[in-house]
């Protein structure tokens, strides 16, 4: 499936697995500038990996914020 990715859904992914966002809480607003988009964009990203790589990633809710962990 992941040949199904969009070009910036495979940076984000790619970004993910190199960060250490299942320690670290998730920034939707940093990640939206560190890539030069709306945030929007970051949303919509993030929920399209979740459908189409799911064995690669996960969101998830610990002590009051969202991490994500990617591999």
């Amino acid at each position: 499936m992941a040949d199904e990715l969009t070009e910036f859904e495979a940076k984000l992914l790619k970004w993910l697995i190199k960060s250490d966002f299942h320690i670290q809480p998730w920034s939707s607003k940093d990640a939206a500038k560190a890539f030069k988009v709306k945030e929007a964009e970051i949303y919509e990203a993030v929920a399209a990996l979740t459908k189409k790589v799911p064995e690669q990633i996960q969101v998830f809710y610990k002590d009051g914020s969202v991490h994500i962990a990617a591999d």
